[in-house]
């Protein structure tokens, strides 16, 4: 099921069932999954680890080293996971040394002609939708929808279970569950219809809200805010993820609509 009209490294190891395009080109050290389809003018670079069920489509670039000044020449790969999808004229690129790896998880769908920088993790389930700017360094976690032509600035970190307006400039971390829109990018409220479809009972999701009423509309500062909720709000796994997401964010996470607070 490979075409005669591409180029295989022989140290590249292929799965099972797997189908090569013709006038595709697989480098050393690469593994592809059983049952993985790979289309034509693919250029899947050495060092790259690429999962079951995947579907890669022409013109994808995979593997090709840093944009990074700072790169030289050390030995990182890129890992794909299972039932991912790559669309047309996608590219990721290798880690550097400051991670080793760049890694986009399983079930995730990269629409056409995003890029995805070095050193970046994309969780599971993440869509991330068409002319996508994915800067080195950043995180994105699991079902994180990301409208197209949006862009993140490099360390960014972005929640699970976010929704991002298209063609946003995240400068600003965002924290879980929440939906962010606007220019500059603001919290545009919590992510309900998303939390819906991924089984979030109607008690979980108010008690989301009830969270980001205090980070974002009391009038509180952020550190205040995270002491109201500790104080106020019971333990659950919810909020202490909120929590420990603003704490560890170091450029400090997207400012309230209209509150003219960071």
């Amino acid at each position: 099921m490979i075409h005669q009209l591409t180029a295989v490294d022989p140290r590249a190891k292929i799965g099972k069932n797997v189908t090569v395009e013709p006038f595709t080109t697989i480098g050393a050290n690469v593994t592809v999954g059983s049952d993985t389809w790979i289309g034509p003018n693919v250029t899947i670079m050495e060092n790259v680890k690429i999962g079951k069920n995947c579907k890669i489509f022409p013109g994808t670039v995979i593997g090709a080293v840093p944009q990074d000044l700072k790169f030289d020449g050390e030995d990182t790969q890129v890992i794909i996971g299972d039932g991912t999808t790559l669309r047309e004229c996608v590219t990721i690129n290798r880690g550097t040394k400051a991670l080793g790896y760049t890694k986009v998880g399983n079930n995730c769908l990269i629409m056409a002609t995003s890029h995805i920088a070095h050193d970046c993790i994309v969780g599971d389930n993440v869509i991330i939708a068409n002319g996508c700017g994915i800067a080195g360094h950043v995180e994105i976690g699991d079902f994180v929808v990301m409208g197209g032509l949006s862009a993140v600035q490099q360390f960014g970190k972005i929640g699970k279970h976010v929704m991002v307006s298209g063609g946003s400039l995240i400068r600003k971390d965002i924290p879980p569950y929440v939906k962010v829109a606007r220019e500059p990018i603001s919290y545009a409220g919590i992510n309900s219809v998303g939390l819906r479809r991924r089984g979030f009972t109607n008690d979980k999701i108010f008690e989301i809200q009830k969270i980001y009423r205090a980070i974002f509309q009391m009038k509180m500062n952020t550190t205040q805010a995270i002491e109201f909720i500790e104080k106020e709000m019971l333990p659950t796994v919810e909020r202490d993820e909120i929590i420990t997401f603003i704490q560890n964010s170091p450029r400090g996470i997207v400012k309230g609509y209209g509150s003219g607070k960071e």
